[in-house]
């Protein structure tokens, strides 16, 4: 009994179906991110608002989705919504549980970076009568971003691995399509190992953008320094 065929492996990497898979769970990976970033940073001001309950919302949110598995959220969203009136199709579904569990890892994310701003730097602008947006865009939101990159950029690493849990509600993602076809070809290392390059490549490639993120506002940063 032969253990692993290798030339089978290779075909497989060169798959169409394992592609257009890989390809659907990195539209899943950007699409999330984006959202969850979005819903985050929303999040993010709610839990640093002087509103007691908007403060309350946003740790109570927090604390389910960041307490709570992932595969669960899934189900429940996939399964749970329909008997509730809202049907939603598997798509839909896996980027609703996708974009809400992101947004709780998020919010945290951005809001350290906030914090992590010395507050004597706002004052002072603040101090000169500077407006709101120019004192957030020009100040304290480009050191916050520098701060958070190294996170965020692990966050949607951790994000594009995680897509392959919703081949349990049938997504037709890298990781289902890689079961179905170890279902019709009963070559399980073969299919697997070559969905593992696929990911391989896909996180090694947000490496690459991550540091490039790091070092092009690591540089912009000591310019800045520099200059004042």
């Amino acid at each position: 009994m032969q253990f692993f065929n290798f030339s089978s492996f290779v075909e497989y990497l060169g798959n169409s179906f394992l592609i257009q898979g890989a390809l659907i769970t990195l539209a899943l990976t950007v699409t999330s991110a984006l959202g969850g970033m979005a819903l985050g940073m929303c999040l993010a001001a709610m839990k640093m608002a002087k509103s007691k309950p908007l403060s309350l919302f946003a740790s109570f949110y927090l604390w389910i989705f960041r307490g709570t598995p992932l595969l669960v959220q899934l189900v429940v969203v996939f399964t749970g919504l329909p008997q509730l009136g809202i049907k939603l199709g598997v798509v839909e579904s896996t980027l609703l549980a996708l974009i809400m569990n992101e947004a709780a890892y998020m919010a945290e994310i951005i809001r350290s970076g906030f914090m992590g701003v010395p507050s004597g730097q706002r004052e002072a602008a603040e101090s000169l009568g500077l407006p709101l947006w120019l004192v957030v865009s020009k100040i304290t939101l480009p050191q916050a971003f520098r701060l958070m990159i190294p996170p965020l950029g692990n966050s949607v690493n951790s994000l594009l691995k995680s897509t392959s849990l919703a081949s349990v509600i049938s997504m037709e993602e890298l990781m289902r399509r890689s079961q179905v076809l170890m279902q019709q070809e009963y070559q399980v290392l073969e299919v697997f190992g070559a969905a593992a390059v696929f990911y391989l490549i896909m996180t090694t490639a947000w490496g690459f953008v991550q540091r490039a993120l790091e070092k092009h506002f690591g540089a912009s940063h000591a310019l800045e320094r520099q200059d004042g």
